[in-house]
């Protein structure tokens, strides 16, 4: 067995895991990562980048058909999905190069192999060494002052329906299809549900969603929910909501899957080639050794303070691994703060209202605080501008004017209390509504600020100016 010692060892290759350790090398610190499989995890690999170039892919398909409303004639537009995948394969790769990269970049190195965490041994008098098995069997033993563990999440699955990736998908295995089906039933209208239900759609397969809760994307502002849906229905997608799906009436039938569900005390059939199943992710916290440790698992997860530490202080934990806001870039910000605690520095905990949240539809979807049941199930007396695509000159340019921007404020202190949003390229507009809450500024501060014209960004400049009744183009 090799034995190697370093200042910070990070187990996990995710987002969390090396963005954690760039930032701890650029500290100074000695760092090694440990993945088992590519760099990048499950963002690079089989989400995030992956699932948004296939997204591209079908936002530019459903555009040139409809190119003769540009006063463009195309002719012979067809989908060629072996190139999607192929233009998908070399985004992944490009980054993926980048990535490797980095950890030269930074000295940091690189175990590749299934880490497990073990407890004091005659290694370490205390827990937190790690032991990595490589693909030739041999093994490794890694022994630092700090660990961080950022092993992520995997898909969730429904009991009763077991995921086999041909007729039953995760997201992660929908990623690999090779090819497309007639139709697809998607299980769940979450962020990753209602993604797959906008691309399926616009590559021309025949889908349906069915969900649990009353609306889709529940956990947006209500009115997105509905404008969302709204936009849905008119593209053809069938959306079943407030039912619950039957799993053990699942049937297959001439070549379909046939599944009821329940909805409002009656049972209704659904059908389709394939199904999805997108109810959620799941910590990976087995296998990893933490019954070595006093690390406390709570309701899946790491449980962990705001500098990221778990009940033994030199163990870390950071990204989906500790549950809350299963986002990349909350998973690279908890990297961010776990790396500088361990460095001695003082950085501030999480603020989950602070975070921006994006939902790559089309419409696209981006939000950030609460939603205005949320403020007002908090006590706030609100107040809310709301100004639509429709009213502006971009959007209209674009060809693209469904959709809002909704803010809400508290009426008594002006406080700006959540912005939501849905249309057009609105995940690249958020960022100055988040900018707005670390800042703490008013709806009117945001309005005064200049916004270009003819541009998207005057929806929210727009919005912020409505919630006093001043917007100027409404």
């Amino acid at each position: 067995m090799s034995e190697y010692r370093y200042d910070v060892v990070v187990l996990g290759g995710g987002v969390g895991g090396y963005t954690a350790a760039i930032r701890a090398a650029q500290l100074g610190k000695k760092v090694a990562l440990v993945d088992r499989d590519k760099l990048g995890g499950t963002c690079l690999h089989r989400g995030c980048i992956p699932s948004k170039a296939l997204l591209r892919s079908a936002e530019v398909l459903a555009t040139m058909k409809e190119s003769e409303s540009y006063g463009i004639a195309a002719t012979g537009v067809e989908l060629n999905f072996g190139g999607v995948l192929a233009r998908k394969e070399k985004i992944v790769g490009q980054l993926h190069q980048g990535l490797q990269f980095l950890m030269k970049k930074h000295q940091i190195t690189v175990h590749h192999g299934s880490g497990r965490i073990i407890g004091p041994s005659i290694f370490s008098p205390r827990s937190g060494a790690v032991s990595v098995e490589r693909e030739d069997g041999e093994l490794e033993m890694l022994l630092s002052d700090n660990l961080i563990i950022a092993t992520g999440s995997r898909p969730r699955s429904l009991p009763g329906l077991t995921i086999d990736d041909e007729r039953i998908l995760s997201s992660e295995g929908a990623l690999n299809m090779d090819s497309l089906p007639a139709s697809m039933l998607i299980i769940g209208g979450g962020v990753i549900g209602v993604e797959w239900a906008s691309m399926l759609c616009d590559f021309g397969v025949e889908v349906t969603i069915v969900e649990l809760d009353k609306r889709l994307v529940a956990q947006e502002d209500a009115d997105v929910s509905r404008e969302l849906e709204r936009v849905f229905r008119g593209r053809g997608i069938r959306i079943v909501t407030g039912a619950k799906v039957l799993p053990d009436t699942l049937r297959f039938e001439d070549g379909r899957l046939i599944l009821e569900a329940e909805q409002k005390g009656e049972r209704i059939e659904l059908s389709a080639e394939k199904a999805l199943v997108s109810v959620g992710r799941v910590a990976n916290v087995e296998g990893i050794g933490l019954e070595n440790t006093d690390v406390k698992v709570e309701n899946g997860c790491v449980s962990v303070n705001g500098f990221m530490q778990t009940a033994e202080s030199h163990i870390y934990a950071v990204g989906d691994v500790v549950g809350g806001l299963m986002l990349a870039h909350v998973a690279g910000h908890e990297g961010i703060i776990a790396a500088e605690h361990i460095a001695g520095g003082q950085p501030h905990a999480l603020d989950a209202r602070l975070v921006p949240r994006c939902t790559y539809t089309r419409p696209e979807i981006a939000s950030i605080g609460w939603t205005e049941q949320q403020a007002s199930e908090r006590g706030h007396s609100v107040k809310t501008g709301r100004f639509s695509f429709k009213a502006v000159g971009k959007a209209l340019v674009y060809g693209d004017a469904d959709g809002f921007v909704k803010v809400v404020a508290d009426a008594k202190t002006n406080d700006i209390l959540g912005v939501h949003m849905i249309g057009p390229h609105v995940t690249d507009n958020i960022t100055e509504a988040a900018l707005a809450q670390v800042l703490n500024a008013t709806p009117w501060e945001v309005g005064q600020t200049i916004h270009p014209h003819p541009t998207l960004s005057e929806a929210l400049g727009e919005a912020m100016l409505a919630v006093d009744g001043m917007a100027i183009s409404g």
